[in-house]
């Protein structure tokens, strides 16, 4: 008899544990690629992006634009939305580990036959002597109920820490959109006064060419000068009027593009149009590639993304084993309101619990704890790809400072020497020593010299803010 009861239980306990012993194993992850050095084996810790982006930026007007972006930029108020998305999925997550409770009321009324053994047994049977059971029969309940999932296996507890890491994520999403804000405010900024500085020397150039304009007349009404010179030199003022208009577009354009990113309808971006070659790019120190992982937020993003993909699998691999539910309730039960709450005949409670293991449905677990593992690969290699990407833009735009401060340099002795040249062409011609020919040249290659130092000047500033955006900084 003992062993009649032995082999009672035992046989469904050993069908739960052949089943999850059939679960999938954890599938194994590449190893994550070290990091180099950026240019050589230097130890220095000292990073730009511990920079507050109030100190690293010193113009008083650009700090003003980032300040209003940071308030009112649309797509910084959605990521943020997205945070407090994440942040009810914990609270989702967390009330999975408490039992679902709810409390129901019913009523009801049934008439059975009487030649059933339902109906015959309710025809005699008495409420005290002398009261019989009332036909039809009705039916009041008061109870509550609660089940409860037991979590043997850590599936909830995995998928609560999976919703948490996740909701970090996108913490750090929005310090990563934070950084890109920033970024972009300060990049449109230096191409905005840029422009300006170039509609002012075009300006400049257009009274040069005019006052050359002006003697060639003269010199042809002294048949000095022919009409082909006349007609060149006009053609030459026209050209540069027209590009006069285009830079006046092109400044409209950006100064629409920081309205964007500011929240705000068209309108003047107020800036400083006088110095901006005497602007200078802040000095920037890479500092080493550890630092890298901790101050880029989309590194730290693509990591929290990695450690709940992993969550992931675990609570896929979960499904396969049994789970224990467990049921209860409690409650009054009566066919007359008058006998609801006499105690104890009206009382009712249950209490039970299950373990059950899936059998028909695990093809589809294994497709569930595959995809589950792809997609587990997938964030280790966005994480891979998310560090190689940082570490390439730092290599390119440290690359490119140290390039455009040389560029910078050489087009300034570019531009002194033709600045020079114009003043000896003026003579020269004035003295009928050169042709018009020579002067327009020389006049259109020092506009396009100082046009171009001008765009080197620019480069500079917006390398030095996209360092330290690669750098993680504007965030903290």
């Amino acid at each position: 008899m003992n062993k009649i009861k032995f082999f009672k239980y035992i046989t469904p306990l050993s069908i739960c544990l052949a089943v999850a012993s059939c679960a999938p194993p954890l599938a194994p992850l590449v190893q994550t690629k070290a990091v180099p050095a950026f240019f050589d084996q230097s130890t220095d810790t000292t990073n730009t992006a511990s920079i507050p982006w109030r100190t690293y930026f010193k113009d008083p007007n650009l700090v003003s634009l980032i300040d209003a972006a940071l308030k009112n930029n649309q797509e910084l108020q959605i990521t943020l939305q997205e945070i407090e998305i994440a942040k009810n999925d914990i609270r989702v997550r967390k009330g999975a580990f408490l039992p679902k409770v709810g409390v129901g009321v019913g009523g009801g009324i049934e008439k059975v036959g009487r030649y059933t053994s339902q109906g015959a047994g309710d025809a005699s049977t008495e409420i005290f002597p002398g009261k019989e059971m009332p036909d039809p029969l009705g039916d009041l309940k008061i109870a509550a109920y609660a089940n409860w999932e037991v979590d043997i296996w850590k599936k909830l507890r995995n998928s609560k820490k999976a919703a948490v890491n996740r909701f970090l994520a996108t913490v750090e999403g929005k310090n990563f959109v934070v950084t890109n804000l920033i970024a972009e405010v300060a990049d449109a900024y230096y191409e905005l006064v840029a422009l300006d500085s170039q509609l002012e020397i075009v300006k400049q150039n257009i009274i040069l060419q005019s006052n050359a304009l002006e003697i060639v007349k003269i010199q042809k009404e002294a048949a000095r000068a022919t009409e082909l010179a006349v007609q060149k030199f006009q053609a030459e003022v026209m050209a540069s009027k027209s590009m006069e208009f285009d830079i006046l577009q092109s400044i409209k354009e950006t100064e629409n593009k920081i309205n964007f990113l500011l929240g705000q309808y068209p309108q003047e971006i107020k800036r400083d149009k006088t110095d901006f070659m005497s602007l200078l790019p802040a000095a920037v120190q890479a500092g080493i590639p550890s630092q890298l992982l901790a101050n880029r937020p989309d590194i730290k993003q693509a990591e929290l993304e990695l450690t709940a993909a992993k969550l992931d699998v675990k609570i896929a691999r979960a499904e396969f084993y049994p789970s224990l539910d467990i049921t209860a309730s409690i409650g009054v039960n009566a066919f007359k309101p008058s006998y609801l709450f006499t105690m104890t005949e009206s009382l009712l409670y249950s209490l039970a619990g299950d373990l059950v293991a899936p059998v028909i449905n695990r093809n589809a677990l294994k497709a569930e704890y595959s995809s589950a593992n792809a997609r587990q690969i997938q964030a280790l290699y966005n994480y891979e790809r998310t560090i190689l990407n940082a570490y390439l833009e730092v290599s390119s735009q440290m690359s490119k400072i140290s390039n455009l401060e040389k560029r910078y340099d050489l087009r300034s002795k570019q531009v002194a020497a033709l600045n020079r040249s114009i003043d000896v062409a003026g003579d020269l011609f004035k003295s009928a020593r050169a042709d018009y020919f020579e002067v327009l040249m020389t006049q259109r290659d020092a506009l396009e010299s100082k046009l171009e130092l001008i765009e080197t000047k620019k480069d500079q500033l917006n390398a030095a803010v996209m360092v330290y955006k690669s750098l993680g900084g504007g965030w903290k």
